[in-house]
């Protein structure tokens, strides 16, 4: 890859199946409203790059895509938003654009061909993509790229990853782009030849505004800003017998590391989902073998490289928790009063006290259904693969235990909580006769209850800060096992509070 005239970077693209690869990485990029612009000769295949992005955008390798040179334009209703191939060949004077429709559809991306015929009306927000015959076949092409005001960062990036794929071995693997989770974070699944490997692209996290003393909301809550504690934590998890995938390759600046593929298998199964008992067993087992370690805060992560993992402290709990103040609350046409701001942190400081004085493990922070796999062909603890294991911090060990049974997007049977609490706490007791089984339940309800606060701020956050409302669903689940964890004696006084203040979902 060699840079561009204009800020950017050039490929090559040595056969058709470089082309495709491109154009479902430029596919992969688009969101409602973006525009390509697709410049280049005759001949240059400008239509068969577009017609692999709209495959790909499709998923339907099939899809019947014609060159719009008659037509001007073709529209696609396709699952992410609605798509318009426009090709401007014919077009006589960028006055006849507005002729064409391309503002009819609100929110639709343009892909456009011959775009130097629409002169100065084209979007500053844009992606340039050039092609051209290249001197190593038929079907070799050249093809540059450059992004445009919103659109700069998104390119520089993919052609970093290009970079960091090319450099590990992997620039002719097949990608397959795998399902996100709520952040910023994005995987592909990888085939080349026989290997199946996981490719996680992690943007590293912006500080954001400050919230408090100075300092972003990420720091406070020690949100992981890079990918050195995922790599870190794995190899430690790895060390100590669990599942946690193997790193290949990693690039702990930009954001980029190849993984272990532990495959897709989940620990639940039907529609809606319900957890199978044996895989929740299993995982409740994980738990108890790590809590019952003497575990590290300073962890390795290359040579001469080390990671130390932040403290589960007062300050993260209470910024967390008043995401419901900040976005659930409004969300729900609600408003806290600085009166009953000031006394909801002064009861969560005081429930909280217990929990900062609690013995301290690795609390892995999002040990729940989404993020944990099932390897049926492994053995013991080692069947339970584990993800998503970046933010965690040095913390009470009942925070996860509350992750796993009081999950936000599944179901767990009342039955099956108990039973599964019980298990955990009968093994710690048999391991150490001065285990406090009453101490742990109350710390169990206490971050259940934290968990559940901080997660309706965050899903009311993504619906009403990033446009997904898909996570509102939940919210009635997560709102249950709030109350179920409010009524726990040592939790009165906060359980009053919520009762006056925090109106149910709709």
């Amino acid at each position: 890859m060699i840079a561009s005239p204009i800020a950017g970077f050039t490929v090559a693209l040595v056969d058709e199946a470089a082309t495709q690869r491109l154009a479902a990485d430029i596919a992969d990029l688009l969101g409602p409203g973006d525009f390509v612009a697709l410049s280049g000769d005759l001949g240059a295949g400008k239509t068969t790059f577009a017609r692999a992005l709209i495959a790909h955008l499709a998923d339907d390798a099939a899809i019947e895509v014609p060159s719009p040179t008659f037509t001007l334009v073709q529209h696609y209703d396709l699952p992410r938003f609605t798509l318009i191939h426009a090709d401007l060949y014919r077009l006589a004077a960028a006055s006849e654009l507005a002729e064409l429709g391309l503002d009819d559809a609100p929110g639709a991306v343009v892909v456009m061909e011959w775009p130097d015929r629409a002169g100065s009306t084209l979007p500053e927000d844009r992606i340039d993509i050039g092609l051209a015959l290249g001197a190593g076949g038929i079907d070799h092409r050249m093809a540059w790229l450059a992004g445009h005001g919103t659109a700069a960062g998104r390119v520089n990036r993919l052609g970093a990853f290009l970079d960091f794929l090319a450099e590990a071995g992997f620039s002719t693997a097949r990608r397959v782009r795998i399902a996100g989770d709520a952040s910023t974070r994005s995987y592909q699944r990888l085939t080349q030849g026989r290997n199946s490997l996981i490719v996680m692209n992690a943007p590293p996290r912006p500080d954001g505004p400050p919230v408090k003393r100075g300092l972003a909301y990420s720091a406070i809550a020690h949100v992981a800003e890079d990918v050195k504690p995922f790599v870190a934590l794995a190899a430690a998890l790895r060390e100590r017998g669990l599942s946690a995938p193997k790193v290949f390759a990693a690039d702990h600046q930009a954001g980029f590391a190849v993984l272990e593929d532990l495959g897709s298998e989940l620990m639940v199964a039907g529609d809606p989902p319900q957890p199978i008992r044996e895989r929740y067993e299993r995982a409740t087992d994980v738990l108890i073998a790590l809590h019952r370690l003497e575990l590290p805060d300073t962890l390795p992560v290359a040579p001469h490289v080390a990671y130390t993992m932040p403290p589960y402290d007062l300050d993260a709990f209470l910024i967390e928790a008043e995401l419901l103040l900040d976005w659930y609350l409004p969300y729900r046409g609600a408003a806290a009063t600085a009166q009953a701001r000031a006394l909801f942190l002064s009861l969560w400081r005081d429930a909280l006290r217990p929990v900062l004085d609690a013995p301290k493990t690795w609390v892995l922070r999002d040990f729940h259904s989404p993020n944990l796999l099932w390897l049926e062909a492994r053995g013991g603890l080692t069947q339970v693969g584990l993800l998503d294991f970046q933010d965690a911090v040095i913390g009470p060990s009942a925070y996860d235990l509350a992750s796993l049974l009081q999950d936000a997007r599944v179901d767990v049977p009342e039955e099956l909580e108990v039973a599964l609490f019980g298990r955990y706490v009968r093994a710690r007791r048999d391991a150490d006769k001065n285990f406090d089984a009453d101490g742990f339940a109350r710390l169990y309800a206490t971050l259940a209850a934290q968990r559940a606060t901080k997660i309706l701020g965050i899903f009311a956050r993504l619906d009403q800060r990033d446009g997904k409302p898909q996570y509102l669903q939940h919210l009635p689940r997560v709102f249950a096992c709030l109350r179920r964890a409010l009524t726990h004696p040592a939790l009165g006084s906060l359980n009053d509070w919520y009762l006056a203040n925090v109106p149910p979902p709709p």
